[in-house]
Formats: structure tokens, C-alpha cells, sequence
């Protein structure tokens, strides 16, 4: 009788535990599920350490176009936006001989520009309007676009004074570190929405010319501002489009 009893808690224990387990195990599984389902990775809790900041990464993308701190001389003040259009990077400047570089795409042959502006608008998940002459070239654009994941314009746009210029991010981040726009500035969604979150409108960005000789990278023959990686880089940030909103999907390829 004394080791019957004895047994007796230590089984209501194992019982106990297998009846947890099998609780616990469907929503461990639905989690994993339900972010792939959302598109991101599920992650376990301090899967990142606290002092290590992460970069994003497109994979194929070269890495002078990914997204990093960089050693940077200017003497634009902190917060300025520079696009060095011929190496199609942007540089949002920190201050203290630093700047966050980012990979853009710009405009092809005959459609680059250069000069100062300012940040006029911004807006998140924009519509698109494509502009007379945009349509008069390509006469099969639609003339208005619901902005959403189809949107060419991405997940955010920064318009630039009263030109019909904007930054804006893109569905095609095949086009970034390309010569493929009819004038405006793209950036990965990813990097186009951190640059945002950094911006206010009032912003200045000076657009330098193709062949400007003030930019290089360290090493290039070409003389000027010298670049070079700085180490941390910044953190990706979530994008959740917006709620209740689908575009008819037009890639930033398609556009001429």
C-alpha cells in the first residue's frame, strides 16, 4: 500500500505534463503559421541581440546599394537629404562625418535632373496620378491608382516642392541601383519607409548631376566626399499596407 501510494502523485504529474503539452503545441504551430501567412519570419524572443543593429538585406543586392551607416563629409547640415544620381545612392545625413546610404533607382537617359528642393508632402501608401505626359507617352497607364501593394509609388512617397518629382518606394526592387525612372527617386519599400520615419516635411535635398565628380567611394578614381562603411546599420522596419485597400498590380518596371 505505501508504494502504491508513493506512485500515485508522480503519475498525476506525467498525466499533467502530456495534457500541457498537447495544449501548448497547436498554438506554437499557429503562430509559426499565422506570420508566414502575413509574410514575415516568426521569430523567437531575443533572437536578435540587444546591442547588434540589423541592415536589411535583398539578397542579390549589391552591397554598396544596401542600406548602412557610412562615413560621410559634407557640410549640408544634419537631416539633409543628398542623391548622388551617376552612383544612384541617396545619403540622408546624421552629422558628425556620418549619413545613412541607401540604393535608389533614377531616371533614364534623357529624365535625370538635378537641384535643391524641399519635402513638401509626405504621404504613406500614396495614389497615384500619373501625369499628362507621363500618359501621353504610355497611353495605356491607368489615370488613377489606389495606393496598396500594386502601387508602383510603394509604401510611401515624398513629394519634392511643386515639381512632380517624388522619393518613393516600389514593387519592383529589381529597378533599385538602375537608370529606369522618368525622373523620380526610388528606394526599396523597406528603405523608403525608414527614411520616411526620419524626414519632415521642410526637408532640403540637393539631387546632384549624372557626372558630378563630388561623390566617390573609397578607391574610385573620381575625386571628392569620401564613403565608407561605417559599421552598425539600421534596423528594417515593418510594413503593413493599409487596411481595406487593394491596387490593381503595375509594376515599376512597366513604367517608362
Amino acid at each position: 500500500m505505501t508504494q502504491s501510494s508513493e506512485r500515485r502523485p508522480s503519475s498525476r504529474v506525467a498525466s499533467a505534463l502530456v495534457f500541457v503539452s498537447a495544449l501548448l503545441t497547436p498554438l506554437v504551430i499557429s503562430s509559426a503559421s499565422n506570420a508566414q501567412a502575413f509574410g514575415y519570419a516568426y521569430a523567437q524572443p531575443n533572437a536578435y541581440p540587444a546591442d547588434e543593429v540589423i541592415g536589411s538585406d535583398e539578397g542579390a543586392t549589391p552591397e554598396r546599394l544596401r542600406r548602412a551607416v557610412v562615413a560621410f563629409g559634407t557640410t549640408e547640415a544634419p537631416g539633409t537629404i543628398i542623391i548622388d544620381t551617376g552612383n544612384t545612392t541617396l545619403y540622408y545625413v546624421l552629422g558628425q562625418g556620418r549619413a545613412i546610404r541607401y540604393g535608389v533607382g533614377v531616371g533614364r537617359e534623357g529624365f535625370t535632373w538635378s537641384g535643391v528642393q524641399t519635402v513638401s508632402r509626405k504621404a504613406e501608401w500614396p495614389d497615384w496620378h500619373p501625369p499628362a505626359q507621363m500618359i501621353a507617352r504610355q497611353p495605356y497607364l491607368p489615370r488613377f491608382m489606389a495606393g496598396g501593394p500594386g502601387n508602383p509609388l510603394g509604401a510611401r512617397a515624398m513629394y519634392l516642392g511643386t515639381s512632380q518629382y517624388r522619393i518613393h518606394g516600389t514593387n519592383d526592387p529589381s529597378t533599385i541601383g538602375k537608370f529606369v525612372s522618368s525622373g523620380c527617386i526610388r528606394l526599396t519599400n523597406e528603405d523608403i519607409t525608414d527614411l520616411f520615419s526620419r524626414v519632415n516635411v521642410g526637408t532640403k535635398v540637393v539631387v546632384l548631376p549624372k557626372n558630378a565628380p563630388v561623390m566617390a567611394r573609397g578607391g574610385d578614381a573620381r575625386t571628392g566626399i569620401t564613403v565608407r562603411s561605417a559599421g552598425a546599420q539600421p534596423r528594417p522596419l515593418a510594413i503593413a499596407p493599409p487596411s481595406g485597400r487593394q491596387a490593381v498590380n503595375l509594376t515599376a518596371s512597366q513604367l517608362n
